[in-house]
């Protein structure tokens, strides 16, 4: 068995003169403790064997708190159906008495699950994208935004069918973005197009799609066959009107010498390559383009493996990153990098006008020491703009107990990182949403989480997380 060891790294990066401000923001910050008000389940699901599942849109939200209710989507598949079209989307909401199933999709088939965002005057929309031919296994599909009222969640919903620039060739495989800028109430909707560009539309405050086009992936000309590096699973935020992008490479294995290595080991002809992070912005969709690509971080030498987390924007216009990486695939190392250790991490970075301002590392885990692994993370982001981490951690403490949680940090206007605490739910969630500003929901002294939880299979859960002074 792998050993790691595991260690917070407290940074300071950045000018040797820390602004004022920021250093009286430091020391009014008082600590917090969070405090688990509600933990329970919502729904179950059975695997639909198409390639996507439940949160597999990780990137955008199935979560939204909408003034005193919150609501989700869930998937369904559908009994007697053949992939990959073979699911349903589900619109469940909370009030006083708990969870209740407010509608279901009664018309269309689809593959992946349905994302949802919301606007400050109580709407809120649900991103779909059924199949125009549900008898076959794979084809067209046309992508749609369902508005809802919180008022009323079971009234008849309005479709609303997206502009876009010229006639793009929608699949079943959207790979798709939904994003909202709540107090505006403006959102975009991006949707991929095959290996080359992903496709956007954007919704303006009166309700006109204003704003059309596409975005062209970066351009791999180091590789051996120069090609477009396809980006998915992006982060995306839209913010007075600038667009911040946030996604990982997501090619076929271009190194002909590992694929042949994997074929081998797997005796699959393909395997997807995650390990370069790119990031892009816009100062304003629709009349500024989007400005050339960033990487951000890239694990190509050893064969790793990244993953965005998530991304925020700060009231001054700085893309807060978070993501995490892998350093290396362990099926290659022995054959083409033998002396290379492998980590685990969650990594953080600040990108100011298109460049990167800070980077530092939150939590690590290295080989041969204690086994203890960090996991995915989000923002948290509250009323007075502080900035918090939810993670999953797993592993053996140093008397080789066995443990899995979440924790929660602070990092601190300075850089600074706070020291961990432990969200004592009863039971940790390994992969969740939360209800995010990028999904239009308002900054909140509570956290609003919804995901799998450990060792419970087939069920997605929910929490409401209060942060107590």
């Amino acid at each position: 068995m792998q050993r790691f060891s595991v260690f917070l790294l407290i940074v300071f990066v950045g000018n040797n003169a820390l602004a004022a401000e920021d250093q009286t923001a430091r020391k009014l910050s008082s600590p917090i403790s969070p405090v688990v008000e509600i933990e329970e389940d919502v729904y179950t699901f059975k695997s639909a064997d198409n390639g996507a599942g439940p949160m597999w849109c990780y990137g955008s939200t199935c979560l939204v708190r909408v003034g005193e209710r919150v609501f989700a989507s869930g998937l369904e598949t559908l009994e007697n159906v053949k992939p990959l079209n073979n699911c349903r989307w589900l619109l469940f909401g909370r009030g006083s008495e708990g969870w209740k199933l407010e509608q279901v999709d009664e018309k269309g088939r689809t593959r992946e699950p349905c994302p949802l965002v919301t606007f400050s005057d109580g709407r809120f929309f649900l991103s779909a994208n059924p199949t125009l031919v549900p008898d076959l296994d794979s084809g067209p599909a046309r992508p749609e935004i369902l508005e809802f009222s919180a008022a009323d969640p079971k009234a008849p919903y309005k479709t609303i069918l997206p502009t876009w620039q010229g006639t793009p060739k929608f699949t079943e495989h959207s790979y798709r973005s939904f994003a909202a800028d709540g107090p505006r109430g403006e959102m975009l909707l991006m949707q991929n197009i095959g290996m080359t560009h992903s496709r956007w539309a954007f919704r303006d405050a009166a309700g006109k799609w204003s704003a059309q086009g596409k975005l062209a992936w970066p351009w791999g000309a180091d590789y051996e066959k120069p090609q477009p590096i396809r980006t998915c699973y992006p982060t995306v935020a839209l913010k007075n009107r600038a667009v911040h992008f946030c996604g990982v490479s997501d090619i076929v294995e271009p190194k002909s010498a590992w694929r042949a290595e994997k074929f081998k080991q797997t005796g699959r002809k393909w395997d997807y390559d995650f390990r370069r992070l790119f990031y892009t912005w816009t100062p304003e969709i629709g009349k500024s383009e989007f400005r050339p690509w960033v990487e951000i971080a890239s694990r190509e030498e050893t064969g790793g493996w990244l993953r965005p987390c998530d991304l925020w924007v700060d009231a001054k216009g700085a893309a807060h990153l978070l993501w995490c990486e892998k350093a290396l695939d362990e099926r290659l190392r022995e054959k083409f990098f033998p002396e290379a250790k492998q980590s685990r991490s969650l990594e953080y970075a600040v990108v100011r006008e298109g460049k990167v301002a800070s980077r530092r590392t939150l939590l690590i885990a290295i080989e041969d020491g204690p086994n203890i692994n960090p996991g995915t993370g989000r923002f948290h982001i509250t009323p007075d703009d502080r900035l918090f981490v939810l993670m999953y951690v797993s592993g053996t403490d140093k008397d080789a107990r066995s443990f899995a949680e979440n924790r929660l940090i602070e990092i601190l206007p300075d850089g600074s990182v706070t020291s961990p605490k432990k969200v004592p739910l009863e039971t940790p969630f390994t992969s969740f949403f939360i209800a995010t500003p990028r999904a239009g929901c308002a900054p909140s002294k509570t956290i609003d989480i919804m995901g799998l939880q450990s060792g419970k299979s087939g069920t997605i859960s929910y929490a409401k997380i209060r942060l107590e002074p």
